[in-house]
């Protein structure tokens, strides 16, 4: 994730179209992929995705967001998460996830859940809603007193130069990006060459920023 820069969030209905997103992700440059449980099923659809990444697309990491309790985390965890992200922060999902030895990111929002994130053992911290809860200049703020702090937003991220050039000059460490990143007119239309484009190019803009 440190690597990249840059997680994507996606969820679709269809297997096949979550394959055909994941793919074009990989080839864009990615290796690593969040898919969100936010539909009926939905597990079912992460259990065809998690068996194609395993056969097709050595090296990406497949993971499980939108997790809410430990029951849920426990399922993704079973059918192949790498790791776990949640929208809020749930003490109990620390404890599931580190006895598997799974990375574990929790939704935070203020200073105070950032700091009890920290003390369960979170890897990376996501702020969410990023844009809502104050944007670029509320991680720089949060850094100032805690600077070892690894910060994920998500949220209000586009893949556009002067929106990830804030992102990253408040000292991010990666970006989720969901609908930005895939346009749902492309998806709709199953133009997954156009949405690696738009992922090797976002990648491409996070490399620059990041130059010294």
């Amino acid at each position: 994730m440190k690597e990249s820069g840059l997680v994507p969030v996606f969820s679709h209905p269809d297997p096949e179209i979550c394959k055909g997103v994941i793919k074009a992700c990989y080839e864009g440059g990615l290796r690593v992929f969040e898919f969100t449980n936010r539909a009926q099923f939905a597990h079912e659809v992460f259990a065809a995705l998690s068996k194609f990444v395993q056969k097709e697309l050595p090296g990406m990491l497949l993971g499980a967001g939108s997790v809410i309790d430990e029951p849920t985390a426990a399922i993704y965890m079973q059918m192949g998460a790498k790791f776990i992200v949640s929208p809020g922060l749930v003490p109990e999902m620390a404890k599931i996830c580190h006895r598997r030895n799974i990375m574990w990111i929790p939704g935070c929002a203020t200073v105070s859940e950032i700091l009890k994130a920290m003390d369960l053992g979170a890897d990376i911290v996501k702020i969410f809603p990023a844009a809502q809860v104050g944007g670029p200049s509320f991680v720089k703020a949060v850094l100032g007193p805690i600077p070892w702090v690894s910060i994920m937003p998500t949220g209000g991220v586009a893949p556009e130069m002067n929106n990830l050039e804030a992102w990253f000059s408040s000292g991010v460490d990666c970006v989720g990006m969901g609908s930005k990143l895939f346009p749902k007119t492309l998806v709709d239309q199953k133009n997954f060459d156009e949405i690696s484009v738009i992922v090797k190019n976002t990648l491409a803009m996070i490399k620059e920023i990041r130059q010294p």
